[in-house]
């Protein structure tokens, strides 16, 4: 990277520094909006030991399905454990650990996080085994459990347009998770659908700005839908 240009040349450069043990958040929602050549690069460069933060685990063969298939991943920390076999396999026989989060307070521990909040009180879970172990604590009459914030060593995400300064727009379902994961990693990587000049992005429309963000690369992806649902053809007589 030169000056302000945040763009990287190679997935190499992109994940320079990860290693073993190390957290990672990987943005997306199912299987859209996820940086699936960031998490090819992982599975190449053989990381190992590694706490994992999003909210499902892609499918068997794809997204981060790829790593806990290889292994890969120590820890699972979702709200979903979706369409991936490996993922129930592993958990079922104590092989994976996973820490199942419901999805609106996994959304605001990431979110909290990024903004420097340690905790906050939810009532989510209140007298349930997700508040084992936590503080409670009732107010005006309701009881709420303190959940801690998320932040990760590594946040992988998925940008429909960035620019070469890093600031990021997001379209549609891939809004869901990575613009909150942008803001809560020590280093931000962004793999980008386009990459453009400064300026040429509304301000207006911008959802994270370069400041969160550290490198860019511009990606290629095979947008793949986890399940396909199609009208069945008319009968012709």
């Amino acid at each position: 990277m030169a000056g302000l240009n945040k763009v990287v040349g190679s997935y190499e450069q992109a994940l320079e520094g990860l290693s073993n043990d190390m957290t990672i958040m990987v943005g997306g929602f199912g299987l859209c909006g996820i940086p699936e050549g960031l998490i090819s690069q992982m599975v190449t460069s053989g990381v190992t030991g590694l706490t994992a933060i999003s909210n499902n685990a892609g499918v068997d063969d794809f997204g981060l399905g790829l790593l806990l298939k290889s292994r890969q991943i120590d820890t699972m920390i979702a709200s979903y454990v979706g369409e991936n076999a490996t993922f129930e396999q592993q958990m079922l026989s104590g092989q994976l650990k996973v820490i199942l989060t419901p999805q609106g307070t996994l959304a605001e521990k990431i979110r909290a996080g990024g903004a420097g909040i340690p905790a906050f009180f939810t009532a989510t879970g209140y007298g349930t085994p997700i508040a084992e172990g936590k503080e409670t604590r009732e107010i005006d009459g309701r009881h709420y459990v303190l959940e801690p914030s998320l932040t990760a060593d590594f946040a992988l995400v998925r940008a429909w347009k960035a620019d070469t300064m890093g600031n990021l727009v997001f379209r549609k379902t891939a809004a869901n998770f990575n613009p909150m994961m942008a803001t809560a990693g020590k280093i931000t990587v962004v793999e980008a659908e386009h990459i453009v000049e400064p300026g040429e992005l509304d301000p207006d429309h911008i959802h994270t700005p370069g400041i969160y963000v550290n490198r860019v690369i511009q990606g290629k992806f095979e947008k793949r839908i986890e399940q396909r649902t199609v009208k069945a053809a008319p009968v012709i007589l």
